[in-house]
């Protein structure tokens, strides 16, 4: 039989240590086990803080899987109580609101890519289909952004007037459409397409010009303007 030999965090050289690491060489130089093992704080009385940090990350499969974590699936891991779930799921919001930071300046959209840009971190990994439209002035500045609906896009229940009593409130020049596919691919349906034109009619009554309509996948984004369809 083997002897487990643990090798608590107090018994690794000062130098070796996360926090010291971090200290000593920045955050960016540390691995993801590493920045994991500081959130944690301590190991078990079986194993140091750096395997329990290594077994979460492998529970996950990556880091990928363990953004979208919730405290059930991390309090399932032997040595992760509610106290340090919390403290990973914390650390996981902030560095998305990090991300999704947007500064006070307005945001002009000069190409579908800027539209695209703007929302792709918020709607690239929704479960749902949510409509989001982006309501811009005269100079192409983004003044406000609000979600319309939520379900599969259909001309029966997705009704202009949403939208553009939302634009007259705010007083917009024109319009964008933005629309995810939770599959990922963003090719646009025939029912997207009949949407669209819809929406596009609706505008010229009201004279407010619909831009684009924008669909997002995981990563990637098709726009209905460039294809042609408005």
């Amino acid at each position: 039989m083997g002897n487990n030999i643990v090798v608590k965090m107090k018994d690794v050289p000062k130098d070796e240590r996360p926090r010291e690491r971090l200290l000593k060489y920045g955050a960016e130089q540390l691995s993801n086990q590493e920045l994991i093992a500081i959130l944690v704080g301590s190991g078990t009385r079986k194993e140091s803080v750096l395997d329990l940090a290594t077994r979460i990350i492998m529970h996950f499969e990556g880091i990928k899987l363990l953004s979208e974590a919730t405290i059930e699936e991390l309090t399932a891991i032997k040595g992760v109580g509610i106290a340090r779930g919390v403290n990973i799921l914390a650390a996981i919001e902030l560095g998305k609101r990090i991300k999704r930071y947007k500064p006070d300046e307005a945001y002009i959209i000069r190409s579908p890519k800027d539209g695209a840009n703007f929302v792709m971190e918020d709607m690239q990994h929704l479960k749902q289909e949510h409509l989001v439209v982006l309501f811009l002035n005269t100079k192409n500045q983004i003044i406000h952004k609000q979600t319309i609906f939520i379900g599969s896009l259909n001309a029966s229940i997705v009704h202009p007037r949403e939208i553009f009593r939302e634009a007259v409130k705010r007083a917009a020049a024109s319009i964008i459409c933005v629309h995810n596919h939770p599959s990922g691919d963003p090719t646009p349906s025939q029912e997207d397409i009949h949407v669209t034109r819809r929406l596009v009619e609706a505008g010229k009554i009201m004279g407010i010009e619909m831009l684009d309509h924008l669909v997002i996948g995981k990563g990637t984004f098709t726009s209905l303007k460039e294809k042609g369809y408005l």
